[in-house]
């Protein structure tokens, strides 16, 4: 390919190293144009388009910032290839089974036990409208405000675990509806005291399931550390708080799951439930949510034969309403 400086003939590989090292005067303000475009949220597809060049130029010229032992401060690139998902419909029965995991705009599963962006689309879409505002009480990687980002809600999003609000602020980092931008806080849910009374219109909550995913190994007030009875103790103040905030007649969605110990099944999704009954709101839908990450062969296929159980494959996705 030619220089488009000198005209010279330079190979594809050794194009960015022959611009920088031989036009320095004329590259750099072109590879700090593609710094701060892509510090500012754009992802590499609009990037090249924004200043005419490839995805490939684009991507390079990253890569290479990105190993110049510091000598520029960039963000790592967002290489997003789709807006939203691709036939997308709203579940209409109480069955929900998602075997694309769902890859549209910075949503991935490296969080362990994130929830699948459909479930937070499917609850934004049916119970609210665009400018309301959605909770997330487990914020987790962010999965449910970069939703609410996309579908143009007022996002809040509370998580105890500092290293959750990192990997949140990263994934919500996209330069796409930034007016609604949401709102993320480094607190425990069991005091929302910066959200006042009655001034939510959706809440999507996935808690951990007690101690089965340990999140932390010594945050004080991390429920992941909980064992069963003392986490039931406290997601009842989660419950009593997320019933506060939340305006009448508005819906809250819990999604969670049972577990097992000594063969036998302990059913936190009922107790969970149960709490939240117990805060003051009431049951509008179960929903059995199926799984596909769970191994079916292997090692805990014949586990589950020579111990005779079977292998957890759903969750409940519990909709409540405060009357």
């Amino acid at each position: 390919m030619k220089c488009e400086v000198c005209s010279k003939t330079i190979s594809s590989k050794d194009y960015i190293k022959h611009l920088y090292e031989c036009h320095p005067q004329s590259y750099e303000p072109l590879l700090e144009k593609i710094i701060n475009l892509n510090n500012d949220g754009l992802s590499i597809s609009e990037i090249a388009e924004s200043l005419n060049r490839t995805k490939k130029f684009i991507s390079d010229n990253l890569d290479l910032v990105m190993e110049s032992d510091g000598a520029y401060k960039v963000n790592k690139p967002l290489n997003i290839k789709e807006w939203e998902p691709k036939n997308f419909t709203l579940e209409a029965t109480t069955v929900w089974s998602f075997k694309d995991r769902g890859s549209w705009a910075t949503h991935n599963g490296k969080y362990r036990g994130n929830w699948s962006p459909y479930i937070p689309r499917n609850l934004i879409l049916r119970y609210t409208k665009e400018g309301d505002t959605v909770l997330d009480p487990f914020l987790g990687s962010g999965t449910t405000l970069v939703e609410t980002k996309l579908l143009k809600r007022k996002g809040i999003g509370i998580d105890i675990n500092p290293n959750a609000i990192k990997i949140a602020e990263e994934n919500l980092r996209f330069n796409k509806n930034n007016d609604y931008h949401p709102i993320i806080r480094n607190l425990d849910s069991r005091n929302l005291n910066i959200i006042e009374d009655n001034s939510i219109d959706l809440i999507c909550a996935h808690p951990p399931y007690a101690n089965i995913i340990k999140y932390s190994d010594d945050i004080e007030g991390d429920l992941s550390l909980l064992d069963i009875d003392d986490f039931l103790i406290e997601i009842s103040k989660v419950a009593k708080e997320l019933f506060r905030v939340l305006k009448k007649d508005k819906y809250c969605a819990v999604l969670i799951g049972d577990t097992r110990r000594k063969k036998h099944m302990i059913p936190l999704g009922f107790e969970v439930m149960q709490r939240f009954l117990q805060a003051g709101f009431v049951l509008k839908e179960t929903i059995i949510k199926e799984q596909h990450n769970c191994q079916e062969t292997g090692f805990w296929y014949k586990r589950s034969i020579e111990y005779n159980f079977l292998l957890i494959a759903h969750e409940y996705l519990f909709i409540f309403r405060k009357p």
